[in-house]
């Protein structure tokens, strides 16, 4: 028993020689620490209430009209008209300051607001040349007056009188002369 024994003492200490001195010359590689966590709540610079993406136009634009589109579709819409008068006459009756009325507040809005106009005067085939021009011309004045009375800058304005000479209806009867006895709005220009 004494002889286990020393065996015993002997493997201890042989085991504990090894573990002192090592099995190898070189150190032991140093042992990483662990990661650290943060826990700590992260912040970022997202919008909580992103505003969406505007979408891309990816049509052509649509052309702007010429400016006879532009009087033919306004004349349609009932936004810019002639005025009548009456026979060898040219003040203005009450139909016909309804009608410069609505003139006037077209030509003040954004659309027309920005336009130039021309402002002819016309007659029936009643009378000479010479009456009818400066008839014509009495029509377009009247007009005009009333217009600028309305707050319309006169500036955006040209006028002429045709008389008798570009009538609008051919016939020679009261209701085809009717037709002819007007002011004319013309849109010239933007």
């Amino acid at each position: 028993m004494k002889m286990e024994r020393n065996w015993i003492v002997l493997g201890l200490l042989a085991v504990t020689l090894v573990l002192v001195t090592g099995c190898s010359s070189q150190a032991p590689a140093p042992v990483a620490p662990p990661p650290t966590v943060d826990t700590a709540p992260k912040t970022t610079d997202v919008d909580p209430n992103p505003t969406p993406a505007k979408p891309v136009d990816v049509t052509e634009p649509t052309p702007e009209p010429t400016i006879e589109e532009l009087q033919a579709d306004l004349e349609r819409q009932g936004l810019l008209g002639d005025v009548f008068y009456d026979f060898d006459k040219y003040e203005l009756r009450p139909e016909a300051r309804d009608r410069l009325a609505k003139n006037a507040e077209f030509m003040k809005s954004a659309q027309g607001r920005s336009l130039k106009f021309k402002i002819e005067g016309h007659c029936d085939e009643r009378g000479t040349n010479e009456y009818n021009l400066a008839l014509g011309q009495k029509r377009t004045s009247t007009s005009l007056d009333y217009l600028i009375s309305l707050g319309i800058d006169r500036s955006r304005f040209k006028t002429v009188s045709y008389g008798e000479e570009r009538p609008f209806c051919t016939e020679s009867n009261e209701a085809c002369w009717q037709r002819n006895r007007r002011a004319r709005f013309v849109i010239t220009g933007r």
